[in-house]
């Protein structure tokens, strides 16, 4: 089994982190990106070209999230996750755990919904899609807990614990078609649990919180997994190259500490922002009641203001 990384050269000397960040593009992912960044930078132009409000934070967060890719993807980072499993670990675990979450706060499809143009009556334009696609069975389905919990410990447990990974680190597309996964994954699993965007599948705060709980053992005893085992798990990584100067084994174990790791970072980061989320949300609540019994209250003032004109017109 040819594992050479899609043709290159796999001589690569010892890994170092100044090393691991130099650019190293993969078109895919560099058009992409790109691709994102330029699409999502337009609309808020848009928005603000008409004097609509589009907050700041949301910007920042989807382009950290977008570059949070670029950085593990458009580096000699993926070139060593080739040959090393630690570093292909610390790809996996940003573009399908740190990524999403980030991209997620950025709220796109919000932007998109709000700056695409409204087709004419009875037409179909480019937002009506978008809106048709949100509210489909099939978003429906993906965005369940019952399909994306499972999926995102199949994401883990199937494909390194089975020849699938092998099979698809032999060649260029199949390894882009397994991080494109990672991301989908991330995105299906956070979105109805921390995303600002509206989605078919939206429970409330605690439910939510439940389950972002249910996924995140199975992440840490997947990582500890790793870390336990006396043999190379995956047949990539099993003979490294030598100009690395490593072994498979405590490489495998570094790899399943970076797992481990991840489970309780990308956890502490989602818990802030719903929380945050429900703050905000009962804000909103409060201030609608507040209103409501403003309204009430005015009623009341006016028919006492008017039984006490009728009380004075009968003494007259």
């Amino acid at each position: 089994m040819d594992h050479s990384g899609h043709g290159m050269n796999m001589d690569l000397p010892p890994f170092t982190l100044e090393r691991g960040l130099q650019f190293s593009p993969d078109a895919f992912f560099l058009i992409g990106c790109l691709l994102a960044l330029g699409l999502y930078g337009y609309g808020v132009l848009r928005l603000r070209g008409r004097g609509d409000a589009w907050p700041v934070g949301r910007t920042v967060f989807f382009f950290v999230g977008v570059l949070s890719i670029a950085l593990v993807m458009c580096t000699k980072l993926n070139d060593y996750g080739m040959v090393m499993f630690s570093v292909h670990m610390v790809q996996h675990m940003v573009i399908s755990m740190l990524s999403p979450i980030l991209v997620l706060l950025g709220a796109p499809v919000t932007l998109a919904l709000r700056a695409l143009p409204v087709a004419g009556r009875g037409r179909t334009g480019p937002r009506e899609l978008l809106l048709k696609l949100l509210h489909s069975r099939y978003m429906r389905v993906i965005t369940h807990p019952v399909f994306t919990i499972p999926m995102f410990i199949a994401s883990l447990y199937a494909l390194y614990f089975t020849p699938l990974f092998d099979f698809l680190m032999e060649s260029k597309t199949g390894h882009i078609a397994m991080m494109v996964h990672f991301l989908a994954v991330g995105l299906v699993f956070f979105w109805p649990i921390m995303g600002v965007d509206p989605g078919p599948h939206r429970p409330g705060y605690v439910m939510r919180m439940l389950e972002l709980f249910a996924g995140m053992p199975f992440h840490a005893f997947f990582g500890i997994a790793l870390m336990m085992a006396t043999t190379p798990m995956v047949d990539t990584y099993e003979h490294p190259p030598a100009s690395l100067g490593i072994d498979a084994l405590s490489d495998q174990s570094a790899a399943g500490g970076i797992a481990w790791a991840f489970s309780e970072i990308p956890s502490v980061l989602v818990l802030i922002a719903l929380v945050f989320q429900w703050y905000r949300s009962e804000q909103r609540a409060a201030r609608r009641s507040d209103r409501a019994e403003e309204r009430n209250g005015d009623r009341e003032l006016q028919a006492y203001n008017a039984y006490l004109a009728s009380l004075q017109a009968r003494g007259r």
